[in-house]
């Protein structure tokens, strides 16, 4: 799977199950509305390393509200008739080992998902135990790197990573909510030099249409996820909200 744009790509992040268990399908119709190029549904865990307290607490709120690997599955097959983009699923790889890899993987193909991003996801278990699975069932594989990730690391990944690379913008937790500086600059300019095979995502501290065009600038999309739970208020107002958020940035089309 390949993304359609090649530059200003737009991605947002939200947690299944939260506002309300429910809340999957009525989000992904407003994105679509406002005009999204992908998104990346998250998958609730109980001990999510990376994820800042917005979205730990946003995870924590969909387990207490019921949501399960099972019923996003079904939420998601559900929604393939009202939203044609990219759908990623992001979460950690212990709840998938708990479903089963070749189950998940199937499953994950069947209701439309193109990729997954686990963080925890070591590059040798990958290629060991994941990789054949994976392209059996047509489902890309997205790797972290940050500005510690050394040029040959940064390599390695990009020969396993499909359909992009995402590029954590900081050694921070998600939720950032400072401007970038030239460490920023510096280190996405070195991974446009490397002359990738993926395109290059950045996320982690996108919360504003600032740091989105910093992402454009250096890179050929940005991820947004904190800054759009925030948003959200409740299920009664999920397409306010989320028109209202797009208003703010300065990007609905």
């Amino acid at each position: 799977m390949k993304l359609q744009k090649k530059s200003k790509i737009l991605s947002v992040y939200f947690t299944a199950g939260y506002p309300s268990l429910n809340s999957t399908i009525p989000i992904l119709k407003a994105l679509e509305r406002n005009g999204v190029d992908m998104v990346e549904v998250g998958m609730p865990y109980s001990d999510p390393m990376a994820d800042g307290p917005v979205i730990q607490q946003s995870s924590a709120k969909a387990i207490a509200n019921g949501m399960t690997i099972d019923k996003l599955f079904g939420q998601l097959h559900e929604a393939r008739s009202v939203f044609s983009r990219p759908i990623m699923l992001m979460g950690y790889l212990n709840p998938i080992l708990q479903y089963g890899l070749e189950r998940f993987a199937q499953r994950a193909s069947k209701v439309g998902v193109s990729g997954l991003i686990v963080p925890d996801m070591p590059l040798d278990y990958y290629r060991k135990s994941f990789k054949s699975i994976c392209e059996k069932h047509k489902l890309g594989m997205v790797f972290l790197v940050t500005p510690n990730t050394t040029d040959d690391r940064v390599r390695e990944i990009d020969e396993l990573s499909s359909p992009f690379i995402y590029a954590v913008s900081t050694y921070a937790i998600t939720g950032s909510q400072g401007l970038f500086s030239q460490k920023q600059s510096d280190y996405l300019t070195r991974l446009k030099n490397l002359n990738l095979q993926n395109p290059v995502i950045v996320g982690f501290g996108i919360h504003n249409r600032q740091t989105i065009d910093f992402a454009h600038t250096y890179a050929q999309g940005a991820i947004i996820g904190t800054a759009f739970i925030n948003s959200l208020k409740g299920e009664k107002t999920l397409d306010s909200d989320i028109d209202l958020f797009f208003r703010n940035l300065g990007i609905k089309q």
